[in-house]
């Protein structure tokens, strides 16, 4: 088993079948419908994008707590920036850039009010409760020693399968720092997890 391939089963979901042209105009017609008023229209937007939003923003945040609230601010941030949206231009890209910048300003704002909290000793690293497997806890427990972008990369990447070009750009950061990044975050992780198997 590798790195990669144990990040996808801590935070694999589902994703949309980006390639369907019928999908594409369907969505089109959904933003469409939305920019003039459609409340429907864009219920079903999020519907139809919610699951890879959600994966977008796990990837950067560190609980599903917190990326449920980035995922219902970047919906919020997309409803009010409708009306700029070219609906010849992806939307999903456009989507998930809003929901990794909402990721990141949530991640911002915890750091700011945990610096104020903390007292001298160090908190205990997340841990989902419902995780027994050793690997799995290793892997979190791991994850959370990366940066955030490091974090984001690698999940961005090896999980949701997004190229270097998309996750510069959700990121806001160019496609070789992506790149660098991923390499950097891949070879942390296996410093980290060394010890739990010798074939990650």
């Amino acid at each position: 088993m590798t790195a990669a391939t144990a990040v996808q089963t801590t935070f694999a979901m589902p994703s949309p079948s980006d390639g369907d042209p019928r999908r594409s105009s369907d969505e089109r017609a959904l933003v469409v419908a939305a920019q003039q008023g459609s409340s429907e229209a864009f219920a079903a937007l999020v519907r139809l994008h919610q699951r890879r939003a959600y994966a977008v923003c796990r990837a950067i945040v560190l609980t599903h707590e917190d990326a449920e609230d980035a995922v219902q601010e970047g919906f919020l941030h997309a409803f009010r920036a409708l009306d700029r949206f070219l609906p010849d231009q992806p939307f999903g890209a456009w989507l998930y850039r809003i929901m990794a910048n909402a990721s990141l300003d949530l991640v911002r704002r915890r750091k700011v009010r945990d610096a104020d909290e903390l007292s001298e000793s160090s908190p205990a690293p997340f841990r989902d409760p419902g995780e027994a497997d050793e690997l799995r806890r290793r892997l979190t427990e791991a994850l959370t020693r990366l940066t955030d972008r490091q974090r984001s990369v690698i999940v961005l990447h090896d999980v949701e399968g997004f190229t270097h070009g998309e996750i510069g750009s959700m990121l806001g950061i160019p496609e070789g720092t992506a790149r660098s990044d991923l390499h950097h975050a891949r070879a942390a992780l296996r410093r980290l997890l060394k010890d739990v198997r010798s074939d990650i």
